[in-house]
């Protein structure tokens, strides 16, 4: 069978590989200028967590808003209007001068990419085939991984070669380029365009949505909050507990966020590969999820029984690499399961990780500054990845749609 995608599909994974990279890019440049900032504005480890999950509020409730503009404004719109807004903020973080003014830079930067990635999910189902979601969700996160992997040593050689400030500023002037690409290059579907749109559901669709999607909201919750430990607080781990440089801490960071970017991807792939074997949803989904929270769990229980550097950063690597592979599944149980909104259910299955962004970063610090050890906010995350693998057995992922061009997304929708 010949898969036909619909216009505009050729360049819309570049644009959103490109997004997700810009995205991460933004979202994990704090952390790497975190030693230095904290130095110069003399916080605690408590502040700084305050610091770093202020974006997981926004972030967190957009999730829902930002489902529904995708739907209602498209995602040529949304997209554009969210980057613009993390261009923003991501420069106003270069200009401040105290707590306060970091607290709202990330702030607005959540408000900018909450709308993100549901966004783009939609935007993917309505012109992907169901055979190629997993590939399509694995390869944009390995992007968002690649911006993990590249910031510690983007930021870093910036930092050295002007100061912290500076590197915000270049890094916000990298999104007015992909905002000037996808304003040439992508053009929402026909379906997205037209009058027989499929209309925006009401409170009782709204709940019969969120309803379906609890569970993958449940286990996105225990996934993000190991998500959220790397992203937060591993440079500042290899700062603090082995006494590193700036520079050094961003080159082992790195090293550990190059895992992810191949957890990602294969994560996706497989997920399709067991999908074409068996015709098998469920299985295509649950057992690579299953697998990464399995994995993840021994990793990183396996961190605190060591205590060379090089073999934690080997471990940490190898746990964020099982953790990853969580993510396209998950994205694409979502697909499956809500395909007639896919954009509100993935903002509300999104929610749990975002959720996460906001507690574990700030327990996270505040153990470290109780107890001067970072033993035990990693036996949470083991904890929580272990609950993960269980209730991974409460998704049930109904099948979504096989072609794009032959489905009924909603009343009076036609063919494009």
């Amino acid at each position: 069978m010949t898969v036909r995608f619909r216009p505009g599909a050729s360049n819309l994974l570049p644009l959103l590989c490109g997004l997700y990279l810009l995205l991460y890019l933004d979202r994990v440049n704090i952390a790497i200028a975190a030693p230095l900032i904290q130095s110069e504005l003399h916080l605690r480890n408590a502040a700084l967590g305050v610091i770093l999950s202020a974006f997981a509020y926004t972030y967190a409730f957009c999730q829902l808003a930002g489902g529904l503009a995708g739907e209602k404004f498209g995602p040529r719109t949304t997209l554009l209007l969210s980057v613009i807004v993390v261009c923003l903020a991501t420069a106003a973080t270069g200009f401040v001068s105290g707590l306060a003014g970091l607290i709202a830079a990330r702030i607005v930067l959540g408000l900018g990419e909450g709308a993100a990635l549901p966004t783009a999910t939609q935007a993917m189902a309505r012109q992907l085939p169901q055979s190629r979601w997993g590939f399509a969700q694995g390869i944009t996160h390995s992007f968002a991984r690649l911006g993990n992997f590249a910031t510690p040593p983007i930021v870093a050689a910036l930092i050295a070669i002007s100061s912290w400030r500076t590197a915000f500023y270049v890094l916000a002037a990298a999104g007015l380029l992909w905002i000037a690409a996808w304003q040439v290059m992508y053009r929402d579907s026909p379906v997205a365009n037209s009058t027989n749109r499929m209309p925006q559901p009401g409170l009782a669709a709204w709940l019969a949505v969120a309803k379906r999607t609890a569970p993958a909201t449940a286990v996105n919750f225990c996934y993000g909050w190991t998500l959220w430990l790397f992203l937060t607080w591993i440079p500042s781990f290899f700062v603090q507990n082995y006494h590193l440089s700036l520079g050094s801490s961003a080159l082992y960071s790195a090293g550990v966020f190059f895992g992810g970017l191949a957890g990602d991807a294969l994560g996706g792939i497989t997920s399709d590969k067991i999908l074409r074997c068996t015709g098998n949803v469920v299985l295509a989904r649950r057992a690579v999820i299953v697998a990464g929270f399995a994995g993840s769990c021994v990793c990183l229980f396996s961190v605190m029984l060591v205590s060379g550097l090089g073999m934690a950063a080997f471990l940490l690597s190898l746990a964020f690499f099982f953790a990853e592979l969580i993510v396209a599944p998950m994205w694409v149980v979502i697909m499956d399961t809500a395909p007639e909104h896919p954009g509100l259910a993935s903002g509300i299955m999104n929610f749990g990780s975002a959720i996460a962004g906001i507690v574990s970063p700030l327990c996270f610090g505040i153990v470290v500054d109780l107890t001067g050890s970072w033993t035990i906010p990693f036996s949470v995350s083991v904890a929580l990845l272990v609950l993960g693998a269980a209730l991974t057995f409460t998704l049930y992922p109904q099948g979504g749609r096989q072609e794009p061009e032959a489905t009924s997304l909603g009343a009076g929708e036609g063919a494009a």
